[in-house]
């Protein structure tokens, strides 16, 4: 499980350094084989080891072409999905196309989602975090059905 806020630079090359405690689960796990896309929703990136995106790209692939809905998003997640190798330091080379998605330069912020990663610039991560907090504390922010028995 990926969990944790981290703020990260990219360096001149535009390669994500992972902190060393994803690092060595990213090497265990899936041979440092990760596949990034883009999120379609919002601007940001997102880090799936191989083995989950496998799973999902099959799911994806399984939706029929003719619905215009699922072709767009098959041509927006399997069309920028690129396989990143992360080598011995940790470190994974985020290709310019999707550097330019996200508006992606130095500082970033690296997200564990549980099963993946989110990779935000920094002040969008900010403004995005700043927006979310504020809705959660609106008088009518009502969670999902799934939610309420949450204990948190």
């Amino acid at each position: 499980m990926f969990r944790g806020v981290n703020q990260l630079n990219l360096d001149a090359k535009g390669r994500l350094a992972f902190p060393s405690r994803h690092r060595d689960r990213l090497l265990s796990h899936c041979s440092g084989e990760v596949v990034a896309t883009i999120d379609y929703r919002d601007r940001c990136l997102v880090f799936y080891p191989l083995p989950e995106w496998e799973e999902i790209e099959r799911k994806l692939i399984a939706l029929p072409d003719l619905q215009p809905s699922a072709k767009r998003l098959k041509r927006l997640l399997i069309g920028h999905a690129q396989e990143l190798q992360v080598d011995g330091n940790g470190r994974a080379l985020v290709p310019p196309p999707l550097r330019e998605y996200a508006g992606l330069e130095k500082r970033v912020v690296l997200i564990g989602q549980g099963n993946k990663f989110e990779l935000w610039d920094e002040s969008l991560w900010e403004q995005r975090r700043a927006d979310w907090l504020q809705e959660a504390a609106a008088a009518d922010a009502e969670l999902p059905g799934e939610l309420e028995s949450l204990a948190l």
